[in-house]
C-alpha cells in the first residue's frame, strides 16, 4: 500500500520552504567572506616572509664584507620593501676573516586585511642566515 505524499506543484517549493535558500545564504555568506579575507591575509604574510628572508640574505652578504650591525641593517632595509621601523637585525658569531657570522632579521608583519587583522594581530617573522666573513 502506498501513501500519497503532499507535494507542491512542479516548479514551486512548498509554502514553508519559500525563502529558505535566502536565509541559508545570509547565514553562510559572512563566514565565507571572512574565510576569503583570511586566505588573502595568509598570502600577504607569505609575501612578507619571503621578503624577510631576502633581507636576511642581503644583510649577511653586506656583513660578510664589513661585519657591522649598521651595515647589515642598512642592507636589509634597502633590500626589502618592508617598513624599516618594524625590522631588527642582529649579528652573532665571529667577526674575523674566516669566522662564521650569523645574521638574524626579525620583522613584525602587520595584518592589513580588514576584520582579519583584529582577530589575528601582528605576526612575528624571522630569518637567520649564516655566512663566512671575508
Amino acid at each position: 500500500m502506498t501513501r500519497a505524499v503532499d507535494r507542491a506543484p512542479q516548479g514551486r517549493p512548498p509554502f514553508r520552504q519559500r525563502g529558505q535558500a535566502t536565509v541559508e545564504l545570509s547565514l553562510i555568506l559572512p563566514v565565507l567572506a571572512l574565510l576569503a579575507l583570511f586566505v588573502g591575509q595568509v598570502g600577504v604574510v607569505a609575501t612578507d616572509a619571503v621578503l624577510v628572508h631576502h633581507a636576511a640574505r642581503e644583510a649577511a652578504r653586506a656583513a660578510a664584507v664589513e661585519p657591522e650591525v649598521g651595515v647589515a641593517t642598512a642592507a636589509a632595509q634597502g633590500a626589502a620593501g618592508l617598513v624599516s621601523d618594524r625590522m631588527t637585525v642582529n649579528l652573532s658569531g665571529g667577526r674575523s676573516v674566516g669566522d662564521s657570522l650569523r645574521v638574524t632579521v626579525r620583522y613584525s608583519a602587520p595584518t592589513q586585511v580588514p576584520m582579519v587583522g583584529r582577530l589575528i594581530g601582528d605576526i612575528d617573522l624571522s630569518s637567520t642566515v649564516t655566512i663566512r666573513v671575508e
